[in-house]
């Protein structure tokens, strides 16, 4: 055994299986271990952003409106958050190596069932397997650093991983256009199988086992059922509301059983002895108002994702290849910027690069105010680079105010608990822009044809403009009329639905507008008193 492996592992503050495999695989053992975890979270991520590109084409496969598409973004975000908060419990029980290998076996599973859905219920179901086995495997990269790597190169470590877990959705929508314009749109889900082939020998291989006997911690099984009522139901009203009417009985029941699940969750945490979520860290101001800041921009940045490919293919025209690579931009811009920002975050007050980020954010949905169907390639890809330069600026600083917000005994559930608030802001994110989507859409196209009348002269002119062109095919006069009617209904849809956009886009500047508000009451200190 050298001296060098032996000096190695003394610097380490870790298990006794992991000692083992060090000696089984040496000093690069620490690179095989990273790259299962890190192989995991990419199959995962990649997964979350890339179904994004293909609901044009679902939609239209299945004949449903995008108040309908919208779950398949919102079921798997609504998932990964609850799926979030089981990870330390799992981790526990069954130890890293088991609990990879099972979670990416159900994710294959997930994978394939979503690829070879007949309807979209069951798409959706497939949804839920994917975000949840996410939700499980995007915490453990901190554990498993923490206990790979001695202090002095766990934030060269952290930074790698980082660029990882921020290029794997900025990629899923290129890679995702790419297998939709060579294959279909179920190969996004197909895309999934491979990587959980690979995935899970080398998870048995090289993950570590759990270090002694099985800990006998009950799982939170009411927690984990009245969070996921609460999330869903709350949901459910938001992208129902709009069809049922928000006063009806079908919403208002939705709305209360909500409220009522949300109790019970809050009542059963604050009383089970081993809960599901430390409900205690909201005790703490400064932790609260980095986790409403979390929240905002957890639902920009999963709405912009959601948002843009939808623009971009249904206003623009654009292939699913040509908007997945007009989204890779901005995708490799955070992934640069994010370990300079994070050296920043150690030198700068969080509330003011929190600030700025949030600035830059509500500048690019701002500029994008103006877009319409000739809005060139570049000028949408460098509003959407100014974004994801924002979010770069603020989640380092982020993360780092909230878990120093808190005291030591309680950072790594800080961590663990700021996560699950920005995936719960991303799947209301997605909801919400979507919801107001569809109901602006519906306001602009009553207020359009509102002005079709008989009297209208520029109306009565396009139609006999539209019919005259198409004397040339010989049509009879009464189809001429009829498919003149139809270019017009056309054209105004489209009007309504680049008006409806662009009225999407000033309500996500807006509402990161009001996130300057908490980033002002963040102070230099350090203060975790209540």
């Amino acid at each position: 055994m050298s001296d060098k492996l032996e000096a190695y592992i003394a610097q380490l503050n870790t298990t006794e299986p992991i000692k083992a495999l060090f000696r089984q695989y040496g000093l690069h053992y620490s690179k095989l271990a990273m790259g299962a975890v890190m192989l995991a979270m990419l199959a995962t991520l990649l997964t979350g952003t890339i179904i994004n590109v293909a609901i044009p084409q679902i939609m239209g496969s299945y004949g449903i409106g995008q108040d309908k598409a919208q779950w398949l973004s919102t079921a798997y975000l609504a998932a990964a958050t609850v799926g979030m908060l089981t990870t330390s419990w799992m981790i526990q029980t069954w130890g890293i190596r088991l609990m990879v290998a099972g979670t990416m076996t159900l994710f294959m599973a997930g994978s394939l069932i979503g690829g070879l859905s007949p309807n979209l219920e069951v798409m959706i179901v497939a949804r839920i397997i994917q975000g949840a086995t996410s939700g499980m495997i995007t915490p453990l990269t901190m554990l498993v650093i923490f206990q790979l790597y001695p202090p002095g190169k766990q934030g060269t470590a952290m930074g790698i991983s980082s660029i990882g877990a921020v290029l794997a959705p900025a990629l899923g929508p290129t890679v995702g256009g790419i297998l939709i314009d060579a294959f279909s749109w179920r190969y996004v889900y197909f895309l999934g199988v491979p990587f959980s082939l690979i995935c899970i020998p080398m998870a048995l291989l090289f993950l570590p086992n759990r270090a002694g006997p099985k800990p006998k911690i009950p799982f939170d099984w009411l927690g984990v059922i009245t969070l996921s009522a609460a999330v869903t139901l709350l949901l459910m009203a938001f992208s129902n509301g709009e069809r049922e009417g928000w006063g009806s009985d079908i919403i208002i029941t939705y709305f209360v059983s909500a409220l009522i699940s949300g109790g019970l969750f809050i009542y059963w945490q604050t009383h089970s002895p081993s809960p599901i979520l430390n409900l205690k860290l909201f005790g703490y101001v400064r932790f609260t108002i980095f986790a409403i800041t979390a929240f905002v921009f957890g639902a920009g940045l999963f709405g912009s994702t959601y948002l843009i490919p939808l623009f971009l293919q249904l206003v623009q025209g654009m292939t699913p290849t040509d908007t997945g690579f007009s989204m890779m931009p901005a995708g490799i811009v955070m992934a640069l910027a994010i370990p300079f920002c994070g050296r920043m975050a150690d030198k700068y007050d969080p509330g003011t690069l929190i600030s700025w980020g949030a600035i830059l954010f509500f500048l690019s949905f701002y500029l994008m105010i103006g877009s319409d169907a000739n809005t060139g390639f570049w000028t949408f890809a460098w509003w959407m680079c100014i974004g994801r330069l924002g979010i770069s600026l603020a989640m380092p600083p982020m993360n780092m105010g909230a878990i120093r917000s808190v005291p030591m005994e309680y950072m790594s559930q800080a961590s663990g608990v700021l996560n699950f608030v920005r995936q719960l802001g991303g799947a209301f994110g997605v909801n919400l822009l979507s919801v107001a989507l569809a109901r602006r859409t519906e306001f602009h196209l009553d207020a359009i044809y509102s002005t079709q009348r008989g009297d209208n002269v520029a109306t009565v002119e396009m139609l006999q403009a539209i019919q005259e062109r198409l004397v040339m095919t010989g049509l009879p006069e009464l189809e001429r009329s009829v498919l003149a009617m139809q270019h017009l209904a056309t054209g105004l849809y489209t009007q309504a639905t680049i008006s409806a956009f662009r009225d999407s886009f000033l309500i996500a500047s807006l509402v990161f507008l009001l996130t300057l508000i908490p980033a002002w009451f963040m102070r230099k200190n350090n203060d975790t008193a209540h």
